[in-house]
């Protein structure tokens, strides 16, 4: 006689215990769905089943015990054999591993304590007189979201059961949604193991991403076309905004990020090199929306932004500082040169001039610096390309005195 055990993949390495599951009725099998960790009050543990069994309409029960051996627990397996007499079944499941084996030892034993022993390892012969037992190893999550989608029987005449011992399989941990929603985070008598243990935030938020895909699509390609029609309106061929969208970085990385998203918003193509261009097109925004986001995760980590901020007025008054020395160092006589001092006198003064209206405008602009630098961080969820030329700008803007030094300059020349 065969008996199936079907022993969920996340409890493998799970702490010893009591195994919850249920006997499949028609089949000698059983489906293991937790692992209820020592220490434990029996008496708790037999009202936490009664209560699982009321909210899932599942017959719970102890099946066994689960036993994986540690340090200083060498008595662990005869106690945990001593507990079929406090949980009473027609057969109990004493399930054993050791660290370093792949394969389980399991003894079954029925209510009058006669032991049948099956062994799962790699190249063990079993005797023909004793009860084997199969494991099945099932992942417990997918099993878990396949009734998401659940496919509809099928009356079929060939006279086969229509409750097979997978669909029950399938049933019972499906049903069992209740049982998972103990975790770690509880600060309940009881600990135990399943594919939920570790926490259900994680898998609520997958859920919730698989069940949002499509709207979000939908949205995405609908904003994704409101925008190129915005970028192909007439009014931005205007000369002003069109001189201003070809100087400015941010202008033409919101153009070129709009030709990706278009490149990835096109029709399936069949040749392989578009493919793979689409592909690549993926990846790069991939890497972009990545490095973005930890770039905007530090600066809005221990006050970076602030920091920023306070230092930038400072260090524009040392460049201001040593821009006025070189300029007083020049309208003397540099080197020993003699130089036309009238002239000196008129260019450093002008100069100077701009300096200070410069200076000025720093000073001006210095409350609302860490604001902008706020904001301007906001920018790096779109990517680090966007965040780095949204800086370039903002460095122009604030540099703009070099550029009119610049025209200044080559217009004095000129003449």
């Amino acid at each position: 006689m065969v008996l199936k055990i079907f022993f969920p993949q996340c409890c493998n390495r799970a702490e010893s215990g009591l195994l919850v599951g249920r006997w499949i009725s028609g089949h000698d099998s059983a489906v293991v769905l937790a692992v209820i960790h020592y220490p434990f009050i029996p008496a708790q543990v037999k009202q936490y089943i009664q209560q699982m069994q009321a909210q899932s309409g599942v017959d719970l029960s102890v099946l066994g015990s689960w036993s994986l051996p540690k340090d200083g627990q060498e008595g662990m397996e005869s106690f945990l054999r001593d507990l079929s007499t406090i949980f009473p079944q027609e057969r109990w499941l004493q399930i054993r591993r050791q660290f370093g084996k792949t394969g389980f030892s399991c003894e079954v034993l029925s209510r009058d304590q006669k032991k049948k022993k099956s062994e799962e390892d790699d190249g063990d012969a079993e005797q023909e007189d004793e009860e084997k037992v199969i494991f099945v190893h099932y992942e417990q999550r997918k099993v878990m979201l396949s009734q998401l989608h659940p496919v509809e029987a099928q009356e079929s005449g060939d006279g086969s059961e229509p409750h097979s011992e997978l669909r029950q399989v399938f049933g019972t941990v499906a049903r069992s949604q209740p049982l998972f929603v103990l975790d770690r985070y509880d600060d309940g008598p009881l600990r135990s193991t399943h594919w939920q243990s570790e926490g259900r935030e994680a898998s609520i938020v997958v859920e919730l991403l698989k069940q949002a895909s499509v709207p979000l699509g939908l949205l995405l390609g609908r904003m994704l076309s409101v925008w190129t029609w915005i970028c192909s309106a007439r009014i931005l061929s205007v000369f002003p905004l069109r001189f201003l969208s070809s100087k400015l970085s941010t202008c033409v990385q919101l153009s070129y990020r709009t030709e990706r998203l278009q490149t990835l918003g096109a029709p399936q193509a069949d040749a392989h090199m578009d493919f793979m261009r689409k592909a690549n097109v993926l990846v790069s925004v991939l890497l972009d929306v990545s490095l973005g986001v930890l770039l905007m995760l530090w600066l809005y980590r221990d006050q970076h932004i602030a920091m920023l901020a306070s230092n930038m007025v400072p260090a524009a008054d040392s460049v201001a500082q040593q821009l006025e020395e070189l300029l007083q160092w020049l309208m003397g006589a540099p080197a020993g040169l003699k130089m036309n001092r009238a002239l000196d006198q008129v260019l450093g003064r002008f100069f100077l001039y701009h300096i200070h209206l410069w200076i000025s405008y720093i000073h001006l602009m210095a409350p609302f610096i860490q604001g902008i630098l706020w904001y301007g961080g906001l920018s790096a969820c779109l990517g680090l390309t966007f965040a780095l030329s949204l800086l370039s700008d903002m460095v122009a803007l604030f540099t703009f005195h070099i550029y009119c030094f610049y025209v200044y300059g080559a217009r004095y020349f000129c003449i």
